[in-house]
């Protein structure tokens, strides 16, 4: 398998866990998918989030949806994913707000329109939040061994486990239903 695709697998899974999603509220779900410049951070709402565990998730929510800007307001530096990646990787190599950004927006280019919703709301214990969630988006084809046509429409589960640290997210665990995803694709 070459090199490109190994990527663009390992990327998809990504967009699952950016579902995390997170806030209670349905609002942030509707938020507009035009993605800003990455990194621009200037709103001071990005500094209140970061004290707030709801409002952390509601921008992290925001960012698996397309809003890039959210990256540096709420992702530490030393950021790390746990997951089990389609090309056998542990996440480990996507790391901080850069490396978090780059994932997503792998994952939203075979899937341009994802969106995530919460399937229940967040659970958030100690430094540690945890979301269940529902991506829908259409297929726009580039997943290696997929058969669907692009068009087709795919839905998945996954749960987000987020531990927090001086107001920002350090560690991501992600486990969605990669056989659910694979099935629609017709890549199994």
């Amino acid at each position: 398998m070459a090199a490109t695709a190994r990527t663009r697998i390992r990327l998809l899974l990504p967009a699952a866990m950016v579902a995390l999603a997170v806030s209670a509220t349905t609002a942030a779900a509707s938020t507009s998918s035009a993605a800003p410049p990455a990194h621009s951070v200037t709103s001071p709402g990005h500094r209140a989030a970061a004290k707030n565990p709801k409002a952390m998730l509601d921008a992290w929510l925001r960012l698996w949806n397309g809003d890039y800007t959210q990256a540096p307001g709420i992702i530490s530096p030393d950021f790390t994913v746990h997951a089990a990646l389609l090309d056998g990787g542990d996440g480990s190599s996507i790391r901080g707000a850069d490396g978090l950004v780059a994932w997503i927006s792998q994952t939203r280019a075979a899937f341009p329109d994802l969106r995530f919703s919460l399937q229940t709301g967040p659970l958030i214990a100690g430094h540690r939040a945890s979301v269940r969630w529902t991506a829908t988006g259409t297929y726009a084809g580039g997943f290696p061994g997929a058969k669907a046509q692009p068009g087709t429409t795919v839905t998945f589960t996954g749960t987000d486990t987020l531990r927090i640290k001086d107001g920002r997210f350090v560690e991501y665990w992600l486990n969605s239903d990669t056989l659910q995803l694979l099935t629609q694709l017709h890549a199994l």
